[in-house]
């Protein structure tokens, strides 16, 4: 019989090109994805991939398989879910914990929604930065999901027991004062944005060396006139003209006036957003919320313009 786990995993290995990044995705090794699709393989009779030492390579059938994967993944969730209402009809309550900006932007939308009300959660929500939320899934904490982030590969720590599903991609765009000129989407290099003043991250967090580190590697070098942890608070001091910021796309969703995103082909940078969850605590009705929340995250992804 096919795991309906290596089928999410084929999906993500055909959409994203690779083992290694659907590892990253998903929070496996590289290993344990090749693991799984040679599992297929077999389970199925199917030559799935082109090995090389260099690149794999999907075939013909991985992609026609990855297609009816992604609706038996779907068909699978939606029984999960209707025999969980079947046999219980109390609500089931989930402890999360969230990051501030999920907690503004996305939180809201999913509770206004329809889909929310069919799922039978009480929820009950802590926001607070990813390193806090963490330490509330250890043993005997008080959270049973944790929303959190993590910049490039910055130093949160969680215990190995938790399961681990990737949510979005949280990219940031620079921000200008929309008196210096620039229209928004101009294509500007890195260091022709070096002179000018900048409100950047406090030193010393895990966030502030990524980015130290990648505008060092494009030759910006940048004129702190303000750090500011609080990305509301950099976005406003750039509309009121005190300096470029570098700021992510959810915080753009209700940006001041005065503003101006800039495409800068050098700085490519993310928070990769992760639900850490308790393995006994992962219902089909859990699930269900997280692929909502992620949905939900993904179309937001595309309205920052």
């Amino acid at each position: 019989m096919v795991n309906p786990v290596h089928l999410r995993t084929l999906l993500e290995v055909t959409r994203l090109g690779s083992f290694a990044a659907a590892a990253t995705r998903l929070g496996y090794t590289a290993s344990a994805v090749s693991q799984q699709m040679s599992a297929l393989e077999r389970d199925t009779g199917v030559r799935l991939f082109q090995r090389s030492a260099r690149s794999v390579v999907p075939t013909d059938a991985a992609m026609v398989m990855a297609r009816h994967a992604a609706k038996v993944l779907t068909d699978i969730e939606a029984l999960m879910a209707a025999a969980s209402k079947t046999q219980d009809t109390t609500t089931q309550e989930l402890r999360l914990g969230i990051f501030p900006s999920l907690a503004t932007y996305v939180l809201p939308r999913i509770l206004r929604s329809p889909a929310w009300k069919s799922l039978g959660i009480d929820l009950k929500v802590s926001v607070a930065e990813p390193a806090q939320t963490i330490q509330g899934l250890r043993t005997g904490g008080d959270t049973d999901v944790a929303l959190v982030y993590q910049v490039g590969q910055s130093g949160l720590a969680w215990p190995h027991t938790i399961n681990r599903q990737w949510i979005g991609d949280d990219n940031f765009r620079v921000v200008l004062p929309a008196g210096w000129g620039f229209r928004t989407d101009a294509k500007v290099a890195a260091d022709h944005l070096s002179d000018m003043p900048w409100i950047m991250h406090h030193p010393g967090t895990s966030d502030a060396t990524v980015i130290e580190r990648l505008f060092a590697g494009c030759n910006l070098h940048p004129r702190v006139v303000a750090y500011s942890d609080d990305f509301h608070a950099s976005l406003e001091m750039a509309a009121a003209g005190l300096g470029a910021a570098l700021v992510p796309e959810l915080a753009l969703l209700h940006r001041p006036a005065g503003v101006v995103v800039l495409d800068v082909p050098e700085i490519r940078l993310a928070r990769n957003v992760f639900a850490l969850l308790i393995n006994d605590k992962k219902t089909a009705r859990v699930q269900l919320f997280v692929d909502l929340l992620a949905e939900t995250m993904g179309a937001l992804g595309h309205s920052v313009k």
